[in-house]
């Protein structure tokens, strides 16, 4: 049996550190004929404005979404925001020092590989990257392999992952209470997933799920690319037992992931009442 390919939440474009412009990305959800999408760019609110004026009659339907890269006492997390409006100041107000944030952390990305690496990047390329809406990773590390200082990715991967950053985030209260403020849905994106490779154990991560509710956290990403069945089955187990939405999404970031559009995990008879709520409450079900 093949995953369903109808609804797929989690997807990135060039607006951060995805490969595919919004118009590429609507052509791709097109091709998979999906039936429900959303761009979640990092931090950035751009595809939620754009997106409704490419759409065609019988094209997929679109949410408005978002990724807010968070922190607090309880570590680093991702809170995807669902369904809002767009207009709304104080979200937009948080989109926009997200992505002063993400400057500050690609600068400080630029000078560890100069300091730990000896790596000089040219002047008007570290300046490039610094003006994209939104600085990443992907953005330093194919730079990198462009310019020698990586043979590959990977190793590209390993000596960014070096670097301690100490530097300000989002607090996950403040990202929960600007999407809750502009009438949308927070929900935590791959719950069980830490920073980098890290992996949060299931006592840990439903302390963590608690932690989040009291800020009004609704919903957790249960079908998601690259959990085992079993681990769906965990986060499915929690969204149940906190009655909390369930979400499904690839985090498709086109070439910079070895991901597809609609790679869930989500199967034809295994949508849950959880899920069915979430379309529900936008009237898609």
């Amino acid at each position: 049996m093949q995953p369903i390919r109808s609804i797929d939440l989690h997807l990135h474009t060039t607006i951060s550190d995805g490969t595919d412009t919004p118009e590429e990305l609507l052509a791709a959800a097109r091709a998979a004929k999906l039936f429900l999408f959303s761009i979640t760019d990092h931090d950035a609110l751009d595809a939620a404005f754009l997106v409704p004026l490419l759409l065609k009659a019988g094209d997929p339907k679109f949410l408005s979404g978002i990724e807010f890269t968070s922190k607090d006492e309880t570590g680093k997390c991702h809170i995807l925001g669902y369904g809002f409006d767009s207009n709304n100041p104080a979200l937009l107000a948080l989109a926009a020092r997200g992505h002063d944030l993400r400057v500050k952390k690609a600068a400080a990305r630029f000078d560890f590989l100069e300091s730990e690496y000896s790596i000089s990047f040219p002047k008007e390329e570290v300046e490039r990257v610094l003006s994209l809406k939104g600085p990443s990773k992907a953005h330093i590390w194919n730079l990198m392999v462009r310019l020698g200082y990586a043979a590959t990715m990977e190793e590209a991967l390993q000596k960014l992952g070096r670097m301690y950053y100490t530097g300000e985030y989002i607090s996950a209260e403040e990202a929960i209470a600007a999407i809750l403020g502009a009438g949308g849905v927070p929900v935590l994106a791959h719950p069980f997933h830490g920073s980098g490779n890290e992996r949060i154990e299931p006592d840990k991560m439903e302390e963590r799920i608690v932690h989040l509710m009291g800020y009004g956290l609704q919903g957790l990403e249960v079908f998601y690319s690259t959990f085992a069945p079993e681990v769906r089955q965990a986060a499915l187990a929690l969204a149940k037992k906190y009655r909390l939405f369930a979400t499904a999404g690839s985090d498709y970031h086109g070439t910079n992931k070895r991901v597809q559009i609609g790679e869930t995990g989500l199967y034809p008879n295994d949508l849950p009442g959880e899920l069915l709520a979430f379309l529900a409450r936008f009237g898609l079900a």
